[in-house]
């Protein structure tokens, strides 16, 4: 009698393969069902994805770059941002559809330059997914300890609150989580109509907006009293100044991508997602940049000697973490910031909420391929969501953040948060855009026969364009002390991840749906070459 062949447990590898430096295992069936996710997303669920993972932006931190360009220098800042952006989303609405894989930036830049590439560019967006929730929930936490007067101690009670309500929605099932993103997406964009609305009877563009001029001496920003100062006060470098500040207009509409496994026909929607929602930011972005700092806005602020000074319109909107609210201060008076407040924490939830979204995925992406270790990517499983990764994204951001606040003595650590971790998260941002704009040009270079349901009208040239705008902005990143701590921290995640990759990840990559694709048309192309 022959011995039957010994069947190999599930789960378990039964092949393996070198490709690219990289050992490829072949597990069990039952690998991948312990990873579905479930198709649930239509272009309207996409474009509430993408709109919510930004709006946050239209709310805080855009403003800053008036103290650097003054009115017009933002504006011509935000212009050639949006260059960049239309020429980004342009080239991932080409993407997405062609390589319809939750890995998104990482299985684009995998197919078009190999293991290394992609794992560099996954690192750079697991950058930017874990840290921006996690600087956001603090900047939700500054405000409900505010609104609610509790001690500044209790600020980490909202964080671990923020995590646990907010990562359970999205590990209920993707159809509870796109529900939500509908919801607070429409909830912020009717406040910012409301804001636009109800600012319109005290609109004075020439008084307010153009009130910042600078002082011949020192070359510092000055408060114009009476406006209609010079459209640039800093001239050209004003403009280049004020690029890092216009990215938080449309910071993460680049996530989209990752949803597309849970789209219902990725080829078609997921294209219409990414632009119509580029198209809501920038109709929001650019009424918030006329309209914020053309009404009365007053703020009290200390200077380093200790003397108080009070600021106007654009000029004080230069140094606020709250623009919006305090545009609605000056519409409805102080006696409603608390409910003012709350509205403002709207936006700050729908992004909080849709990035999560993305931090799961990305690291659900990584895993299953192997990058990261392969329990992550595991799945619920009744829900089908990442519900491992969603949580070890948190656990991973809210540690960072514990640790930073306890180590640097609690309220102090407010400055480093809201500084060194929003720029590491914004610098990891900006990289990936380089790679996805090189991505770009060379899967149209070298990988022309991959089938293209939607193709960017900008073609090469977009991506051209995003690429050379991304190098200018990191360089006036880098100009910044703040933004230079921040790439410290970059490089040290970096490093770690790649010890790990180079130590045993390599060793033990799956051929994942990213990576079957990248392996198959690579291996085409190569056979092409030859």
């Amino acid at each position: 009698m022959t011995p039957r062949a010994k069947k190999p447990k599930p789960g378990k590898a039964i092949e393996k393969r070198r490709e690219g430096g990289v050992t490829y295992q072949t597990p069990g069936i039952d690998y991948f069902e312990d990873r579905e996710l479930r198709r649930h997303a239509g272009v309207f669920y996409l474009w509430a994805l993408g709109v919510a993972a930004v709006i946050s932006g239209d709310f805080s931190g855009w403003n800053l770059g008036f103290a650097v360009g003054g009115w017009g220098g933002m504006l011509f800042g935000t212009i050639i941002i949006t260059i960049m952006y239309l020429g980004l989303t342009y080239s991932i609405a080409e993407m997405s559809p062609a390589l319809p894989h939750t890995g998104g930036a990482y299985s684009f830049a995998r197919t078009a330059f190999g293991p290394w590439g992609g794992f560099l560019t996954g690192v750079a967006e697991n950058i930017e997914y874990v840290l921006t929730p996690a600087v956001i929930v603090y900047f939700i936490g500054a405000y409900l300890t505010a609104i609610f007067e509790a001690p500044a101690a209790f600020q980490p009670v909202w964080w671990i609150l923020g995590y646990i309500v907010f990562v359970g929605l999205n590990a209920r099932g993707v159809e509870l989580s796109f529900v939500i993103t509908v919801i607070v997406t429409l909830m912020a964009i009717a406040i910012l109509v409301i804001f636009f609305v109800s600012a319109m009877p005290l609109f004075d563009f020439g008084k307010y907006a153009m009130n910042i001029g600078v002082d011949p001496s020192t070359g510092a920003a000055v408060e114009l009293p009476d406006g209609h100062g010079p459209l640039l006060p800093f001239g050209i470098y004003g403009i280049l100044a004020s690029l890092p500040f216009a990215v938080w207009l449309f910071l993460a509409i680049e996530q989209l991508p990752l949803a597309a496994e849970e789209s219902v026909n990725p080829k078609r929607d997921m294209p219409r997602g990414i632009m119509f929602g580029m198209f809501t930011l920038i109709a929001l972005g650019f009424l918030v940049l006329i309209i914020n700092p053309a009404i009365p806005i007053e703020r009290v602020v200390t200077a380093a000697a200790g003397n108080t000074t009070t600021v106007h319109g654009a000029f004080a909107l230069g140094t606020s973490g709250e623009p919006i609210l305090d545009g609605f201060r000056a519409i409805f008076g102080t006696n409603a910031a608390g409910a003012l407040a709350l509205a403002a924490v709207i936006g700050l939830v729908a992004s909080f909420h849709a990035i999560i979204f993305a931090s799961g995925r990305q690291i659900y992406s990584l895993s299953r391929a192997g990058y990261f270790p392969h329990f992550l990517s595991v799945t619920h499983g009744e829900h089908k969501t990442p519900n491992v990764a969603l949580a070890a994204g948190a656990v991973l951001g809210l540690t960072v953040m514990l640790v930073v606040w306890f180590a640097m003595g609690g309220e102090a650590a407010g400055s480093f948060i809201g500084g060194v971790l929003l720029n590491m998260a914004v610098f990891g941002a900006m990289f990936s855009y380089l790679m996805q704009g090189l991505t770009f040009i060379q899967l149209r270079r070298r990988f022309p026969h991959i089938e293209r349901p939607y193709r960017s009208p900008f073609g090469v040239l977009g991506a051209v364009l995003t690429v050379s705008i991304a190098l200018v902005t990191i360089g006036f990143q880098l100009a910044d002390p703040v933004y230079r701590t921040g790439v410290i921290g970059v490089a040290i995640w970096y490093a770690l991840a790649i010890v790990y990759f180079a130590a045993h990840g390599r060793k033990t990559l799956v051929l994942s749906p990213e990576e079957k694709f990248a392996v198959k048309h690579r291996e085409a192309s190569a056979r092409s070459r030859r």
